[in-house]
C-alpha cells in the first residue's frame, strides 16, 4: 500500500516547455544601487557620513575607527579586541555598564566588533533618542579613561578569555591559528588572530590599555555615520555640540603588509573532534583595495561558494566523495586569504579527495570559469548585497558600507566603486587572478578524527599594584530622550487561491525585493519515535531535484536569478523561504512550485543526503553545545514525546528510511491543505496573487492520501527534584550547562509578563545571570535563560558556556540567582522601568527589514495572534508592574525542576559538581 500510494500524482505535470529565466544583466542591478549621503568634518579631525533613510522613525549610529589587531606590537596581541570590551564597562558621565544606557533609550541592533583592521561600536535608536546616543558615544569618544580601573580590566580580561576558550573548545576551532600563523611569517600584521593568545592577555596592564586608547581613539582616528531619519542639517549641530570638544591625537596610519608567498607547499595535519577528515588550502592574496578583488571573489564562488559550483557538482553530486565542500574568499584592507576545503566522505580515502581537490583546481587555474559561471556569480553576489541594504545599521547595513569606504580606501563611496567592479567581469579577468595567486606554494591543513594536543591556559594572577594613567574627569550634561514613537506595522491582507490555500500579504518597498514563506504544519514533531529525522531528510531533498531538473541546474537558475531558496524545519513547521529581487518574481516562482510540487526524489541524490545527514548528525555529537542540545529535550520531555528530539534526528532511523518513506511524507505533509503562505513584497497584492494562482492554485494532495497528523500525547511530568547529567567530554577548556524545565505556561496564551520578567532574570545582557556569571565573575562569555515557544509546549532554557574549572561554582551560581528571584528578590523598580522602557522602545527598530516582517506574521499565525499584535505591545510593556512580572516567572518557574546537562572533561567537573549537592549521573559523549 505504501508504494502504492508514493507512485500516485500529487500535482499537475510541469509545463511541457519551459522558458529558461532570464535575469537582469549585472550592470542594471549595480544601476539601482544608490546610497545617497553628506560628508564633512569636524575641526578636530572626526569624519561624519549622513545617509537619510525615512523609512522607519530610527537612526543607525555607527563609530569606526581606524585600528585593529594588525596595529598590535608583538607582545600585546589581542590588545585592540580587549579594549573594545572595555568601551562597553563606562565612561566618565555614563559610569554603569553601556548597555544599561543603551535600553534606557530602546536601542536595537548594537554591539561592537573587532577584526583585524578596524574596530566599531554601532546601535540603532528611536530618532528620539539620537542626541542621546551622540552624548553617549562622544563621551566614550573623550571621556573613558577616568572610569577604567584594575578591577574592570582584569573583569574583561577573564570574559575575553571565555570567549577564547569558547570559540577555541568547538572542533576546528584551532585550526585558523595555524592558518595565519602560516601564511604570514612572524611581524607580519597580519600574522595572528585577533582574538590573541592567553600569555599576551595575562599581560596586559592597566597602562598598556590606556595608552592603547590614547594612541587610537582620537576623533581624527574615526569616522562616524548616522543613517535613517535624519537629515544634515539635523545632525550636524548635535554632532558639533558633543564631538566638537574632544581633542585630536595620533592617526593610526596601517603598516604596509605585502603578500607573502611560502617558499614551499607546506601540510599541516592537525587532530581533533570532528566526524570525518577535512582538507582545507589556503593561500595569502591581496586584499580590498586591490583592483582584483572581484575577480578572486568571483573566483572563489565558482570554484566552491555557490550551490552550483565546479566543487560542489563534483566532488559532491557527481564522484560523491565528499559531503560538503566550500571556497571563499576572506578580505582584509591590506591583504586576503583564499581558502578551498572539502569534507571527506566517511569511509573515502582522503587522498584521493585531496588528489581530485588538487585535479580539479588546476584544471580551473588553467582554464578558468564560464561566461555563464561568472554571470551567476555576479549576480548572487550583487543581488545579497541589495537585499543587506535595506537595514540602515547593524551588521551589514547601509552604514556599514560607508563606514567601510571611508576608513578602509578614504572613500565613501568605494561601495559603488566595488559593485561596478563586479559588473565588469569577464571570464578572462578571473583566470588572469586565479592563475597568478592560487599557482603558488599552498597550505594544506589535514584536520583529522583524533585527540587534539594540551590547551594553552591562563597563568593570570590579579596584580596588588600597577602603574596607572591618571585622568581627570569631565562633568557633561546628559541630554533627555524624547518621546516614543509607536511602532506602525504593515497591513496584513489575506487571501485564499482557488484551492484554499491561504496567503496573507504585507507590502514594503524600501527595496525591489519579494520576500515569501511557504509555511508547512510538520516540522520534526511531524515524525514518529522510530522515524526522527524523517522530516529534514524528506524536505533537503525537495531541491535536490524537481521536474527533471538536476539539483545542479536548480542551483544554477536560482543563482541566474539572484534569489534565494533555503528549505528548513523547526519543531513545528516546515518552510521553504524564498527571496528573489522583485523583477525576477514570477521565474523564482517557477522553481519554487516546481521544488514544492514535482520533486524527484532521485535514487542517488537520497543515498547522497543521507550520507551527508549522518554526518551532520555524528558532528553535532562533538561538538559541545550540539551534544547538550541532543541530550536535554528527552530528560525534559520523555523519549517518545515529538519534542524529544532535534531536527537531523537519529543516524539509526536516518539510514532506514527508503525512497517510498520520503515520498511518504511528502505527500502527508508537503501539501495545499496543509500550506499556508506569507508574503512580503515591494509589488502590490494585485500583481503577486495572480503569480501565486498561476502556480499554486490548481495543486491537489494526492488522491487517497490523508493529511499527516501528529501525535502529542501526554509528557513526563516536570521532576520535583533537580539532577545533573554530566556528558564527559576530556579535554574541553570550557564546559557547557544547558538546564531546563517544561513551564505550565500556554503558548497561544499573553506572555507579555512572563517574556518582560525573563528580559531581567535572563532574556538580554542586562540579565542577572549575565551580569553576575559574565560582568561579576568572568566565568562566561555570555550566559542566558529563555522561554522558548513551541506549538505544544514552553520549556525554560538555561545557557552558559563556563570556564572548565568553575563549572561546579557556576552552576551554583546560576541555582542561586533562580532561587533569589522566585524567592523574595524579584523585579526592582529599577529593572522594571528598564525593561518596560528597553522593550517598547525597541518596537520600530525591529521591523524595520521585510525578513523581520515576515517572521513576525508567521509567528502570530502560528500562536493565534490577531494582525496588529505587535502594535499592542507597546501598551502592554507599559502595563506591567513589578507584581504582574514577579507573578508570571513565578507562575512558570519551578526552582527544583531543572534538569542540568555539562558537558565537559568529567576528571576536572565531577568533584566540582559534587559540591553543588545535586544529585550527578555521568556518562560517555556519543
Amino acid at each position: 500500500m505504501q508504494a502504492a500510494v508514493a507512485n500516485q500524482t500529487a500535482t499537475p505535470a510541469a509545463p511541457a516547455t519551459r522558458a529558461e529565466a532570464q535575469a537582469a544583466p549585472v550592470s542594471e542591478l549595480v544601476r539601482e544601487v544608490s546610497i545617497p549621503h553628506s560628508t564633512f568634518q569636524l575641526a578636530n579631525g572626526l569624519t561624519v557620513i549622513v545617509h537619510e533613510d525615512h523609512k522607519a522613525p530610527i537612526v543607525a549610529v555607527s563609530t569606526w575607527y581606524n585600528v585593529g589587531s594588525k596595529d598590535e606590537p608583538k607582545g600585546k596581541t589581542g590588545f585592540a579586541h580587549l579594549f573594545e570590551h572595555l568601551m562597553f564597562n563606562g565612561s566618565d558621565n555614563l559610569p554603569d555598564d553601556y548597555f544599561t544606557y543603551l535600553q534606557q533609550v530602546g536601542a536595537t541592533d548594537y554591539n561592537g566588533t573587532t577584526w583585524f583592521d578596524r574596530t566599531n561600536y554601532f546601535e540603532t535608536v528611536p530618532k528620539a533618542a539620537l542626541e542621546r546616543a551622540l552624548f553617549m558615544e562622544s563621551d566614550r569618544m573623550g571621556y573613558l579613561l577616568g572610569a577604567i580601573d584594575h578591577k574592570k580590566l582584569d573583569n574583561q580580561r577573564s570574559v575575553v578569555q571565555n570567549e577564547k576558550r569558547q570559540g577555541d573548545n568547538r572542533p576546528g576551532g584551532l585550526v585558523s591559528y595555524e592558518v595565519y600563523g602560516t601564511l604570514f611569517p612572524e611581524g607580519h600584521p597580519y600574522h595572528h588572530e585577533t582574538i590573541g593568545s592567553m600569555a599576551d592577555l595575562d599581560a596586559a596592564s592597566l597602562a598598556d590599555v590606556k595608552k592603547w586608547f590614547i594612541d587610537n581613539y582620537a576623533p581624527n582616528n574615526a569616522t562616524l555615520v548616522l543613517a535613517g531619519d535624519v537629515t544634515a542639517a539635523e545632525a550636524r549641530p548635535l554632532v558639533e555640540k558633543y564631538f566638537g570638544p574632544i581633542k585630536r591625537g595620533p592617526v593610526n596610519t596601517p603598516a604596509a603588509a605585502d603578500v607573502p608567498t611560502l617558499p614551499a607547499a607546506k601540510t599541516i595535519v592537525m587532530k581533533d573532534r570532528v566526524a570525518a577528515t577535512q582538507i582545507q588550502k589556503d593561500w595569502a592574496v591581496p586584499g580590498m583595495l586591490s583592483p582584483q578583488l572581484a575577480a578572486l571573489d568571483i573566483g572563489a564562488s565558482v570554484l566552491g561558494g555557490l550551490a552550483s559550483s565546479r566543487l560542489d557538482r563534483i566532488l559532491v553530486r557527481d564522484e560523491k566523495i565528499a559531503v560538503s565542500v566550500s571556497a571563499e574568499l576572506q578580505p582584509f584592507q591590506r591583504i586576503g586569504v583564499f581558502e578551498v576545503s572539502a569534507t571527506v566522505k566517511p569511509g573515502v580515502d582522503p587522498a584521493l579527495v585531496e588528489r581530485r581537490l588538487n585535479e580539479i583546481m588546476a584544471d580551473y587555474i588553467a582554464n578558468g570559469p564560464t561566461d555563464a559561471e561568472v554571470r551567476r556569480a555576479a549576480t548572487d553576489e550583487v543581488a545579497g548585497r541589495i537585499k543587506g541594504l535595506e537595514q540602515v545599521g547593524g551588521f551589514e547595513g547601509k552604514a556599514v558600507a560607508l563606514a567601510e569606504g571611508q576608513v578602509f580606501a578614504g572613500d565613501s563611496n568605494f561601495y559603488k566603486r566595488s559593485l561596478d567592479s563586479y559588473a565588469a567581469l569577464t571570464p578572462a579577468t578571473v583566470r588572469a587572478a586565479m592563475q597568478q595567486w592560487l599557482s603558488r606554494p599552498p597550505l594544506t591543513i589535514r584536520l583529522e578524527p583524533g585527540d587534539r594536543p594540551p590547551y594553552e591556559e591562563t597563568a593570570f594572577k590579579p596584580q596588588k599594584t600597577a602603574a596607572d594613567i591618571v585622568t581627570p574627569k569631565v562633568k557633561r550634561t546628559i541630554p533627555p530622550v524624547g518621546a516614543q514613537v509607536a511602532l506602525d506595522f504593515p497591513a496584513i491582507q489575506h487571501v485564499r487561491l482557488a484551492n484554499g490555500v491561504q496567503v496573507d500579504y504585507a507590502q514594503r518597498s524600501a527595496v525591489p525585493q519579494t520576500l515569501m514563506a511557504f509555511s508547512f504544519d510538520a516540522g520534526y514533531a511531524a515524525d514518529a519515535p522510530a522515524r526522527r529525522g524523517l522530516q529534514n531528510l524528506a524536505i533537503s531533498l525537495l531541491d535536490e531535484g524537481a521536474a527533471g531538473r538536476s539539483s545542479q541546474q536548480i542551483a544554477e537558475a536560482k543563482e541566474s536569478l539572484g534569489s534565494e531558496i533555503s528549505i528548513g524545519g523547526s519543531a513545528d513547521r516546515s518552510t521553504l523561504t524564498m527571496s528573489a529581487l522583485s523583477a525576477n518574481l514570477a521565474p523564482t516562482l517557477d522553481l519554487v512550485a516546481d521544488v514544492l510540487q514535482r520533486p524527484d526524489f532521485n535514487p542517488a541524490d537520497i543515498e547522497r543526503l543521507r550520507v551527508t545527514t549522518q554526518t551532520a548528525i555524528a558532528q553535532a555529537q562533538k561538538e559541545p553545545n550540539g551534544i547538550a542540545s541532543r541530550a536535554l529535550p528527552p530528560l525534559l520531555y520523555g523519549a517518545d514525546y515529538p519534542y524529544a528530539t532535534t531536527s537531523l534526528g537519529d543516524p539509526a532511523a536516518v539510514q532506514r528510511f527508503t525512497r517510498d518513506d520520503i515520498v511518504g511524507f511528502q505527500q502527508r505533509w508537503i501539501r495545499p491543505d496543509n500550506l499556508r503562505i506569507f508574503v512580503v513584497s515591494s509589488l502590490p497584492l494585485a500583481e503577486v496573487q495572480p503569480l501565486l494562482e498561476q502556480r499554486f492554485g490548481s495543486w491537489r494532495a494526492a488522491a487517497g492520501v490523508p493529511l499527516g497528523t501528529k501525535q502529542f500525547g501526554n509528557r513526563q511530568p516536570r521532576p520535583a527534584a533537580e539532577r545533573v547529567v554530566l556528558i564527559d567530554r576530556p579535554g574541553s577548556p570550557q564546559s557547557v550547562i544547558l538546564g531546563g524545565q517544561v513551564t505550565p505556561v500556554d503558548p497561544r496564551s499573553d506572555i507579555v509578563a512572563l517574556t518582560s520578567a525573563n528580559d531581567v532574570l535572563g532574556g538580554n545582557f542586562l540579565s542577572r545571570i549575565n551580569m553576575d556569571l559574565r560582568e561579576s565573575k568572568g566565568w562566561s562569555y555570555g550566559v542566558s535563560g529563555r522561554a522558548q515557544l513551541t506549538q505544544q509546549a514552553v520549556p525554560y532554557l538555561v545557557n552558559a558556556p563556563v570556564q572548565a574549572d568553575r563549572t561546579g561554582d557556576s552552576l551554583a551560581a546560576l541555582r542561586s540567582d533562580i532561587r533569589a528571584f522566585l524567592g523574595g528578590q524579584g523585579v526592582t523598580q529599577t529593572e522594571l522601568e528598564r525593561t518596560v522602557t528597553n522593550l517598547s522602545g525597541q518596537l520600530p527598530g525591529e521591523f524595520e527589514t521585510g525578513a523581520d516582517v515576515l517572521s513576525a506574521m508567521q509567528s502570530n499565525a502560528l500562536y493565534g495572534r490577531p494582525d496588529n499584535y505587535y502594535e499592542l505591545l507597546a501598551d502592554k510593556y507599559r502595563a506591567q508592574t513589578r507584581t504582574s512580572l514577579d507573578a508570571a516567572l513565578k507562575g512558570a518557574l519551578d526552582p527544583s525542576g531543572f534538569v542540568w546537562v555539562v558537558v565537559g572533561d568529567a576528571a576536572k567537573v565531577r568533584p566540582q559538581l559534587a559540591k553543588v549537592g545535586l544529585p550527578v549521573e555521568t556518562v560517555a559523549a556519543p
